[in-house]
């Protein structure tokens, strides 16, 4: 289901994509050619409420001219561990709240959503953030929302597709990381997990491997997400695990000579459906 909320606009020429959790906040502009325009990351440095999110939120778009700009297409993607991933024919929109109570606490007001993954046979069941929608429906009008590991599961699984190894992706964002586990073109874990140090990260990925009976000699990791090669999650990583790359999505094509450099491995999630 593509979550759709809609107010009458006017005629615009750009798509805006927009990456929100509660650490930190992501969003790129896109223009008719589909080419990158402006991409900018903040981060928060603590785990802020969604009040407080939001207060952020108001002043990045009160103080950025990108953003003043009007768009067709509006996108928000919600990055939190509110989630589970549910099987589509074990899936029933009346047992929304029993899909998550088992991994999350979710209060009597929570509003739960979900997206379809239409062409993998599953379903993402999560809690947004009702007030920062408010924000975008009184700023925008018309918008859709999604979860980030929607998008990240639906871009590997198609990158995926034809590979007959196994593959753990870490996407690496601010003070969590999704872990997703995939062997010959299908999903075998979807998990996220925070952090506050590269122990603690090392700790859930080499967890996760093991249980999965996976060798650490025989399986590949790929990064993605706010992470380089001079990193000291990619540093550990590579003490304990043998085949260790970053994943490759952006094409230079794609991005217009305004925009700065960025490893073709960022922002993977923001870009996925560009």
């Amino acid at each position: 289901m593509v979550k759709t909320i809609n107010k009458t606009i006017g005629n615009a020429s750009k798509k805006l994509s927009i990456q929100v959790s509660l650490n930190g906040l992501s969003f790129c502009t896109v223009n008719t050619n589909n080419q990158i325009t402006s991409i900018k990351h903040k981060t928060f440095g603590i785990q802020l409420t969604p009040k407080q999110v939001l207060d952020k939120i108001k002043h990045v778009f009160d103080h950025n001219y990108n953003l003043k700009e009007t768009f067709d297409t509006i996108e928000v993607i919600y990055q939190n561990d509110l989630y589970t991933i549910v099987p589509k024919p074990l899936f029933s929109e009346e047992l929304l709240n029993e899909y998550l109570r088992f991994n999350t606490k979710v209060l009597q007001n929570d509003f739960i959503a979900y997206d379809e993954l239409s062409p993998h046979n599953m379903v993402t069941v999560y809690i947004p953030y009702t007030n920062i929608n408010n924000f975008f429906f009184d700023t925008f009008g018309s918008f859709t929302y999604k979860h980030a590991s929607s998008i990240l599961i639906n871009s590997l699984l198609t990158q995926e597709k034809n590979n007959e190894s196994i593959t753990v992706f870490a996407n690496i964002n601010d003070a969590s990381f999704d872990i997703i586990v995939i062997n010959k073109g299908n999903l075998i874990l979807s998990n996220t997990h925070r952090y506050q140090t590269k122990e603690d990260f090392l700790y859930y990925l080499l967890y996760t491997t093991e249980q999965l009976q996976l060798n650490p000699e025989e399986f590949n990791l790929v990064f993605l997400g706010n992470i380089s090669k001079d990193s000291e999650f990619y540093n550990i990583a590579y003490t304990y695990i043998r085949h260790i790359s970053f994943g490759n999505f952006h094409r230079e094509s794609q991005i217009t000579k305004d925009v700065a450099y960025f490893e073709p491995h960022q922002h993977f999630v923001l870009l996925s459906h560009f």
